[in-house]
């Protein structure tokens, strides 16, 4: 186990940690949480002997091998799986040794050894790390130096998970991945065979993984048994009991000040009142738990809300320099819409954001556009574009030509730098308050359609789920791409694959699509869950009718199937009378009438898939 005893340690004035202690148990799956800035990377430092603590000892078992991914990306001539192969040292020694030993006893041992390591598997085994995090087997032959920082970073995870360490620590890992690479990764460490430290503020992946919360608060370390969500439970029932007791000492204290106060000049109570009064000073007051506040994310809603449909797609091919990355696009956006984008890095969730917000011109066929259409754009790589020499104040003045110094402080205050934050220089902003103001210049205007690309890096927990309001308030049409399953469960209603070059609708929940993922991830045969529906559908048909009660159950799946189809039919022929570009020049007052049916169809035909799967449930159980 790991133990950390008495922990003090400052950096420059201000104090990280104050006599914290916390023992870890051996082979746990601990995640570690705490503010932005509270001290997490630190105490990792500390564990890897990097820099020393002012006082107090952090003890590990012995022999114990730690594995963490440095913080420079890898980079040279060496072929991706080769440089994970290396993380395993004691392989590479081996084999290294045994090109070049002649002793018998020593050769023999020397094989014995690496197969009891398992050194002959171990290229399979490198190969599906480095397939799980999204290098193909062509990717892996290549070398370092013709992957970017982001793609380079996520061969040292795959080293160090290769290596598996005694201790491995890990520092917000999934910064660099995806979503699919995100859903792998915690597949893998859910089945971790050794001990884990993972610092993330993503709450999926310490809910699946973690079984144990690190807690770093007030310079404090504590330990809590359970994943994220218990650890929430328990520190607010905590809290409340702390608050119960904290009011009952504060009722005491004033009970035994009110006795001091009356009777100590009466020499009959004076013993008593001394008595009393010592009582006080050994009362050591108790401390509440104290949270801070976390400032809330404000997008302005637009002044006035189109009508639907707000983008239209059809036939649309996109790409670069004669090269199409997308095609087949027929897509339909209302003003309404939550869109949550998948599919893997590379396969085009740019570019068809690009497309989306008019940044990028299609190279065939035809997008329409509501013409006051107003988008925001946000995404993690245009933190670049701030100025390094400006201020919050000074990038929302450049967009309030005309307004007083009060009115932009006021707007400044708004989107969450408040007084003298808004003076601060850009440099000196962390990553988390680039991210904050980078929104708050996104959504200035109050957009039809807000694009947000990877809006939770940099965020801590608190942060995103203030983030998870703002977007769920905002009244606009959003499309989100980020690797935070908890993110798009809270704000997306729809989800669109972007996969084998072109983009479709997902017929599924994110659950659904976690099991397509680690279905692919495994080589096993990935199905989408509108095929796993009809395969569903055609076994039910398939099956032998061999009990009566069945019957009944037959008739009401087939009765919904019917209405399922009329609802499809009717929601089609909508659609193409929304999508036809006179449509509401023609009769602005029945397209809208359109528009409402379409959503009350919508709603119908989900009611009547949820009762189809009811009932084909019950049929499954009553043919068992």
């Amino acid at each position: 186990m790991l133990q950390i005893a008495n922990l003090t340690y400052r950096l420059g004035a201000r104090m990280l940690f104050d006599s914290a202690s916390a023992v870890l148990p051996e082979r746990a799956r601990i995640g570690f949480v705490g503010r932005n800035g509270a001290g997490k990377t630190t105490l990792f430092r500390l564990i890897a002997d990097e820099i020393s603590p002012e006082s107090g000892t952090i003890t590990l078992p012995r022999h114990a091998r730690l594995g963490r991914v440095e913080q420079e990306a890898p980079g040279g001539p060496q072929s991706l799986v080769d440089f994970v192969l290396d993380a395993d040292l004691e392989r590479a020694a081996l084999l290294r040794e045994a090109e070049t030993a002649t002793d018998a006893l020593r050769i023999a041992d020397i094989q014995t050894r690496l197969a009891d390591i398992g050194a002959h598997a171990a290229p399979s085994r490198a190969a599906e790390i480095l397939a799980g995090l999204g290098f193909d087997h062509e990717a892996q032959q290549r070398p370092l130096s013709e992957f970017s920082g982001g793609w380079r970073m996520r061969v040292a995870l795959a080293a160090v998970l290769f290596a598996q360490p005694d201790l491995l620590l890990l520092d917000e890992p999934t910064n660099y991945l995806d979503l699919e690479g995100t859903l792998w990764l915690v597949d893998y460490l859910g089945r971790y065979p050794a001990t884990i430290i993972v610092i993330s503020h993503d709450r999926d992946l310490l809910d699946a993984v973690a079984d144990h919360i690190l807690h770093l608060d007030q310079a404090k370390l504590t330990i809590w048994r359970g994943n994220y969500t218990s650890f929430e439970r328990q520190r607010r029932e905590q809290m409340a009991i702390q608050a119960k007791h904290i009011k009952k000492q504060d009722e005491r204290r004033k009970h035994l000040q009110a006795f001091v106060d009356r009777f100590r000049a009466q020499a009959t109570k004076a013993r008593q009142a001394q008595s009393r009064l010592k009582m006080l000073e050994k009362m050591e007051p108790l401390s509440a738990t104290v949270e801070q506040d976390v400032l809330p994310f404000d997008f302005p809603s637009p002044a006035k809300p189109l009508s639907p449909p707000i983008v239209v797609m059809e036939g649309v091919s996109a790409g670069y320099d004669g090269r199409t990355v997308l095609s087949r696009l027929n897509l339909s956006i209302s003003n309404d819409d939550r869109i949550g984008l998948l599919g893997a890095n590379g396969n085009g969730k740019s570019t068809f954001a690009k497309l989306v917000a008019n940044r990028l011109d299609p190279m065939k066929g035809e997008i329409r556009r509501s013409s006051r259409l107003d988008v925001g754009f946000f995404a993690q790589h245009q933190i670049d574009d701030l100025d390094p020499s400006g201020t919050a104040y000074s990038h929302v003045a450049a967009l309030m030509r005309d307004s007083t110094q009060a009115q932009i402080r006021g707007r400044c205050a708004r989107i969450g730098f408040p007084g003298g934050k808004a003076d601060t220089r850009i440099t000196e902003l962390s990553g988390g308050e680039k991210a904050r103001l980078l929104m708050g210049l996104a959504t200035f205007g109050g957009p039809h359609l807000l694009i947000m690309d990877e809006p939770t890096n940099h965020l801590d927990i608190d942060s995103r789920a203030a983030l998870i309001e703002a977007i769920n308030e905002y009244e606009g049409a959003i499309i989100l791409v980020s690797h935070d399953r908890y993110l798009l469960e809270a704000c997306a209603d729809r989800l669109w694959l972007v996969d084998r070059g072109t983009v479709s609708t997902f017929d599924g929940d994110m659950d659904d699509y976690v099991r397509y993922v680690l279905s692919k991830a495994r080589g096993e045969d990935a199905k989408m869950p509108e095929q796993e529906k009809r395969d569903a559908l055609d076994a039910k048909r398939d099956a032998p009718r061999s009990r009566k009660d069945a019957q009944p159950l037959k008739k009401r799946i087939e009765a919904a199937e019917q209405k399922m189809r009329k609802f499809e039919d009717l929601l089609q022929r909508i659609d193409t009378i929304l999508a036809a570009p006179d449509t509401f020049a023609r009769d602005h007052a029945k397209a809208a009438e359109l528009a409402r049916q379409r959503s009350e169809l919508k709603d119908a035909l989900a009611a009547t898939e949820e009762e189809w799967l009811t009932l084909s449930a019950e049929l499954e159980t009553a043919q068992a």
